[in-house]
């Protein structure tokens, strides 16, 4: 069995309290170790705020005014995705080549790069806009019976 979601949120502080419990629900429901899904809201925390700070160019059109989350739990792994369409991480990958935690901006990049075992910073394809997706191999709750065995 495998669960996923996705929500189309406002860039607003409000949603990243909202994308992280989602997240938790959906890890103590499937029976996921406390400790990684932990690590997973955190970086999903990170990879939000920097949504809501970056991800928008000034558009009337509306799409700069929101961005979207994207969780899978497959198997063994969870995996998130968070595109905004803001000015993306540039050609060369942005910031993302340079991070480090001493770095004065890029810190949660760094934090998400810390908590997850894969991460990968990009742009979205023909539309512009950031996208940091990172997954992590999971781990079951002490004598729980994983919703997601296969």
């Amino acid at each position: 069995m495998s669960i996923w979601w996705s929500l189309h949120l406002r860039r607003e502080a409000a949603s990243v309290p909202l994308a992280r419990r989602l997240l938790l629900g959906t890890m103590e429901s499937a029976g996921v170790d406390p400790d990684i899904s932990y690590d997973l809201s955190v970086a999903l925390s990170e990879a939000c705020a920097n949504a809501v700070e970056h991800g928008g160019d000034g558009a009337l059109d509306g799409a700069a005014e929101a961005y979207r989350v994207t969780a899978y739990l497959d198997g063994e792994t969870c995996r998130i995705e968070v595109a905004d369409s803001g000015p993306g991480f540039g050609a060369a990958g942005g910031d993302a080549g340079r991070l480090s935690a001493e770095a004065e901006n890029g810190r949660g990049l760094y934090l998400i790069q810390e908590l997850a075992d894969h991460v990968h910073f990009g742009t979205e394809p023909g539309l512009g806009g950031a996208v940091v997706s990172f997954d992590k191999i999971l781990k079951w709750r002490k004598g729980a019976s994983p919703l997601l065995a296969v």
